[in-house]
């Protein structure tokens, strides 16, 4: 299991390009942590998620 956002999802195994388009994350607009370090865009295709991986994703909120 993974946890995303504070929630147990069975995700181990699956590259997180596609867990956040299957969730329909906006890539340009969010970034994305795991385990406490940064991954940048770059990898998001080759980046796998591994069982116990904590994973927080963070949408940008523009405003003025």
């Amino acid at each position: 299991m993974v946890r995303i956002n504070g929630q147990e999802e069975a995700a181990d195994g699956m590259r997180l390009k596609d867990y956040l388009e299957q969730n329909d994350y906006p890539i340009d607009g969010i970034a994305v942590e795991c385990n406490e370090q940064i991954v940048s865009k770059s990898r998001y295709e080759s980046f796998v998620l591994q069982d116990g991986d904590v994973i927080e994703i963070v949408s940008f909120v523009g405003g003025g």
